[in-house]
């Protein structure tokens, strides 16, 4: 995906039954058009990340990884580092940092969009990470490998990840998984 195809998807984003995000939308839209150089971890005080929540082949868990260096349960993603498919970004990260092979793409529109703060670390400076989040669903019987960006990586359900200390970003995540769940059980 270029840059004006990427800029295009999230102009065009029906956000209506997720309001919340609106403003993050016109946000990224506003760096894309203002940031030559956007996608580069170097452009303080934002830039673009993308990332991947990883649900099951039934759809009943999500795996999340414990990050090292950030010290929290988080969904699999990363810095674009210069490349402008913010989706296949997030799809990179998630083979690296679960190990498994064969992700499939829940839906081309993207399943979030988030605006989160980053506190300063090493010669970097606090800043934003402009993320864009997309749905992956394992493999039937997935195995997972531990990369070295991660303490552990461990499968949830529902109401495991509720109870986990997760940003605002990442709650908000859960409820759309589990609302996406109760909807394909007729609740």
């Amino acid at each position: 995906m270029t840059r004006a195809e990427f800029r295009d998807q999230l102009a065009a984003l029906d956000l209506s039954d997720r309001l919340s995000e609106i403003e993050f939308r016109e946000k990224m839209v506003q760096l894309i058009d203002s940031g030559a150089d956007c996608f580069e971890r170097k452009c303080f005080p934002a830039h673009f990340t993308g990332s991947a929540l990883v649900v099951s082949a039934d759809g009943t868990k999500v795996l999340l990884h414990h990050h090292r260096k950030l010290d929290r349960w988080l969904q699999f993603g990363g810095h674009c580092d210069g490349d402008e498919d913010v989706l296949g970004v997030a799809r990179k990260e998630a083979l690296e940092e679960s190990g498994i092979a064969g992700l499939i793409l829940a839906s081309a529109r993207p399943f979030d969009l988030d605006i989160h703060e980053i506190p300063a670390h090493g010669l970097e400076p606090e800043h934003f990470h402009y993320d864009v989040r997309w749905m992956l669903i394992a493999p039937e019987n997935a195995a997972f490998t531990l990369s070295e960006e991660s303490h552990e990586l461990r499968w949830f359900t529902p109401a495991e990840m509720q109870a986990l200390p997760l940003s605002t970003g990442l709650k908000r995540l859960a409820v759309k998984w589990e609302t996406l769940l109760a909807r394909r059980n007729g609740h």
